[in-house]
């Protein structure tokens, strides 16, 4: 953790400007970093392929970055506009003098849950003692909700046996009965369901609201390029509300390896269960909510003042609209 920080703080000093917002018919270039290629950020693959980006006045080009930090860093280091992960990434760099903050939502419900083998007798929190588990590498949002989880419901840790793995390699020690229990994310909950398994519990309906993945951009980001950005997320967002048979085509054009049928149930899930966001508003409670199990965690020192670490601005005009 402290070589993120320094790394973030040591690229923080870099400066950058951007040009203003291209007029007329031509379209403004602009790149997003996103953590991973995920489901849980269909909302910007909808917005790239629909065309709401460009209705705006935006050329989006979507970069991977293989981590938030990473993908943070693109931001500070003036390589990328704009950024999509978890938000105490920029939470962290914000603690420590970083020029960033949060300008909409994306991922709006704790978007973990917990499997289990379809004749296992789940009573609560207390079956997991004495069982083995399969889980993320630490650190991930899914493990450490978990831990959290057994804390609050005084489970001992120690009770409980980890098998961790690769983020995304769950499914498959699940599946193949290594162990009657397994903590996740999509699409490898509706993956297993489709083998028989089934869920136990659901973090989503547990938080509620829970910024879990968010636009991040620089202090000075430019206002048209973010204006723009943030309307057509907007117009992304209420299309997925709207028509999540769509969404869940575009989601499998996204990832053209998985079956088609368990990306469709991982789509609806998430739309039923409030992970994708309803707008790109951002509430204090929910973005209180999701920093708050980072501090518990040791990973925040506290929560940033919320009106200078969420620039409210772009998402009420997108939302006035």
């Amino acid at each position: 953790m402290k070589k993120l920080v320094a790394a973030l703080a040591s690229a923080a000093l870099l400066s950058f400007t951007t040009p203003a917002l291209a007029q007329g018919g031509a379209k403004t270039d602009v790149t997003i970093s996103q953590a991973f290629q995920s489901l849980l950020y269909l909302p910007l693959y909808v917005g790239m392929e629909k065309g709401f980006f460009a209705e705006e006045g935006l050329n989006v080009t979507k970069e991977t970055a293989g981590s938030g930090p990473t993908a943070l860093n693109s931001v500070i280091a003036g390589s990328a506009d704009f950024s999509l992960h978890g938000p105490e990434w920029t939470a962290i760099a914000f603690e420590k003098g970083a020029p960033v903050k949060t300008i909409a939502n994306v991922v709006n419900g704790a978007a973990v849950w917990i499997l289990a083998d379809a004749d296992f007798d789940y009573k609560g929190p207390e079956s997991f003692a004495d069982q083995t588990v399969v889980a993320g590498m630490m650190p991930t949002t899914s493990t450490s909700l978990f831990l959290k989880l057994l804390k609050e419901s005084g489970v001992s840790q120690e009770s409980v046996r980890m098998t961790q793995v690769q983020i995304g390699a769950e499914p498959a020690p699940f599946i193949g009965g290594q162990a009657p229990l397994a903590v996740m994310y999509e699409p490898g909950v509706d993956q297993a369901v489709a083998q028989g398994k089934k869920v136990v519990h659901s973090f989503p309906k547990e938080y509620g609201a829970y910024a879990f993945s968010t636009i991040m951009a620089r202090s000075n980001v430019d206002a048209g390029k973010a204006q723009a950005f943030v309307n057509g997320l907007q117009k992304a967002l209420a299309m997925i509300q709207r028509d999540p048979q769509e969404a869940a085509r575009i989601a499998r054009g996204q990832f053209p390896n998985l079956d088609p049928q368990v990306v469709a149930a991982a789509v609806e899930r998430m739309v039923e269960e409030g992970v994708y966001a309803p707008s790109v508003d951002i509430t204090e409670d929910g973005m209180n909510t999701s920093l708050g199990v980072q501090i518990a965690l040791g990973n925040l020192g506290s929560q940033p003042e919320f009106e200078q670490f969420v620039d409210k601005q772009f998402i009420t005009k997108a939302l006035s609209q």
